[in-house]
């Protein structure tokens, strides 16, 4: 069983998988508002991505006997002035998820509860691999210095990017 505190900290969490859908949501708009559609399609899969951590989520506080609340989300920015500026934010804010995951486990282990630190692990790793695809945008972007042709092919390599369901959600 799950104690008060620790469900808590489950449930806010929730809100800001979610909260993190919304953002990238709106940078998908954003981008497509711009023309660029491989970009509106990598924060697309990103939305995606952030709605399954957050069923993730529910579904393991369910599995504990947990109650899930909804809260309301928090409104999110709705303008970049580029491709770069998107890939910045995002950057910092897959940090600031990654000290709400250590956040939890660092819970676990103070808890002594084995299953969410068990649990919590794959996030652990999935945050690496966040802000290490940020970077990796980051980096391009800025090879390219506003080069209207290097954001062409970025843009281009971009549309290839194809949606995944994660493990934890993949049924057997």
């Amino acid at each position: 069983m799950l104690s008060q505190k620790m469900q808590s900290a489950l449930n806010a969490q929730i809100n800001a998988e979610m909260w993190s859908a919304y953002l990238y949501l709106s940078m998908s708009m954003a981008a497509a508002d711009k023309g660029l559609k491989g970009v509106a399609n990598w924060f697309a899969i990103q939305f995606k991505e952030e709605q399954d951590h957050a069923q993730i989520f529910i579904n393991y506080l369910l599995s504990r006997g947990g109650r899930v609340l909804l809260e309301p989300i928090a409104a999110v920015d709705t303008e970049w002035d580029s491709a770069l500026a998107m890939f910045e934010q995002t950057l910092t804010h897959e940090q600031k998820v990654t000290s709400l995951i250590n956040d939890l486990y660092n819970l676990a282990i103070e808890e002594k509860d084995h299953a969410t630190r068990s649990m919590l692990t794959w996030f652990v790793d999935e945050q690496v691999e966040e802000e290490d695809s940020a970077r990796e945008i980051i980096d391009q972007l800025r090879m390219i210095d506003c080069n209207k042709l290097g954001l062409y092919m970025i843009d281009k390599e971009m549309a290839a990017r194809v949606y995944s369901t994660p493990s934890p959600l993949v049924k057997e």
